[in-house]
């Protein structure tokens, strides 16, 4: 979407995991412990699921060290790799378990990623894709080298690790009475769940790889309103009165699916890409109503009615950082040589818009 694309030999995406925690919960259970109704979420939101970190009835159920852990596992199985074999990691996330230590370093640690540079940034759901593109200027700057501990048959590295998530639940106060909530607080309650995930990059490409073109983000509608706050409270104002988390469900509706095709269309224009080029479309990931909505305009709008759609947030709720890779973890095993992605994505907190597309090797 920036109008630069790779010079050089690029980056790849080599593989993708995710982790979620405890059993999925259902309309039912979510509306029942609310005090809503179950068909008002389903028609208002349109998410069937979503885990939490933290049970019900307010205990704490994992952090998102664990859930960042889970996946990284999983994925450098994936990819044939070990953590020796990572020349970094790093981790994008709005809700990471403490100030200090970083979540990132945390999970390096238990990694076992002794020497390895560790980076954490701050964002929303722009996160993942800011991962990235921080990824793609590390590797450029790594001498190549075959992997040192397995990488067999997966071309040489250098290999990064980008991982992402969020535990938006530990800022929701269980313990209220939900029916006298304004609507832009109770959104938060149905809409997000917990989640991590993570992605294998390489400067070069393997097997079962996809390129990535055009990556990039960018601030966007200067003066608009946040879309989204989320409060931090230190000991000074954590009695304050102001909700730890509000949203502007109606701003979020209305500008997200017009800043999404503004990125689609100029990652298809970068890249000299028709319409008819496109296998798969990667919309933003709001709520399963939304989503949907946004899809649609997107297959109007430019022109890619044949575009396979790849969504999970109907099943997993708002993740957050973690929806982006949990895409790519659904879209790998279906990529052939050639296919072609788009992948559009947009935070809403402070409007910034992101995306990328990816051409299988």
């Amino acid at each position: 979407m920036t109008g630069r694309l790779p010079s050089g030999p690029g980056m790849h995406l080599l593989a993708a995991a995710t982790a979620l925690p405890g059993p999925a919960i259902g309309n039912e259970v979510l509306a029942g412990r609310l005090g809503l109704s179950a068909e008002w979420v389903e028609m208002f939101i349109g998410t069937r699921t979503r885990h939490f970190a933290v049970d019900l009835g307010g205990g704490v159920g994992c952090l998102l060290a664990d859930l960042c852990e889970q996946a990284a596992v999983r994925c450098l199985e994936r990819a044939g790799l070990t953590v020796r074999d990572l020349a970094f990691v790093v981790l994008a996330t709005a809700t990471p378990d403490a100030l200090m230590p970083t979540t990132a370093a945390v999970v390096a640690d238990r990694l076992g990623g002794v020497g390895i540079p560790v980076y954490q940034l701050q964002s929303g759901c722009s996160g993942a894709v800011q991962a990235f593109t921080l990824a793609e200027a590390l590797l450029a700057r790594e001498p190549a080298r075959p992997g040192r501990e397995s990488g067999e048959g997966k071309g040489p590295g250098p290999y990064g690790l980008v991982l992402g998530g969020d535990v938006c639940a530990k800022h929701l106060d269980l313990q209220q009475d939900f029916r006298r909530m304004p609507p832009a607080q109770l959104v938060n309650y149905v809409i997000f769940g917990d989640g991590a995930g993570a992605a294998v990059v390489s400067a070069a490409p393997a097997p079962g790889s996809a390129a990535f073109l055009g990556l990039g983000h960018r601030l966007a509608l200067p003066g608009q309103p946040p879309g989204q706050h989320v409060e931090w409270y230190g000991a000074a104002d954590r009695d304050s009165a102001l909700p730890p988390v509000s949203e502007d469900y109606k701003a979020v509706e209305c500008l997200v699916p017009e800043l999404a095709q503004q990125v689609c269309a100029e990652l298809l224009d970068a890249l000299g890409w028709s319409p008819q080029d496109l296998g798969y479309l990667l919309p933003p990931q709001l709520g399963g109503l939304m989503t949907r909505r946004i899809t649609a305009a997107l297959r109007s709008g430019l022109g890619v009615e044949k575009a396979v759609e790849i969504s999970c947030v109907a099943d997993t709720g708002n993740t957050g950082n973690a929806l982006v890779l949990s895409q790519l973890e659904q879209l790998l095993p279906l990529l052939t040589p050639g296919a072609r992605a788009l992948c559009a994505c947009v935070e809403s907190s402070r409007w910034i818009s992101a995306g990328f597309a990816l051409e299988a090797s």
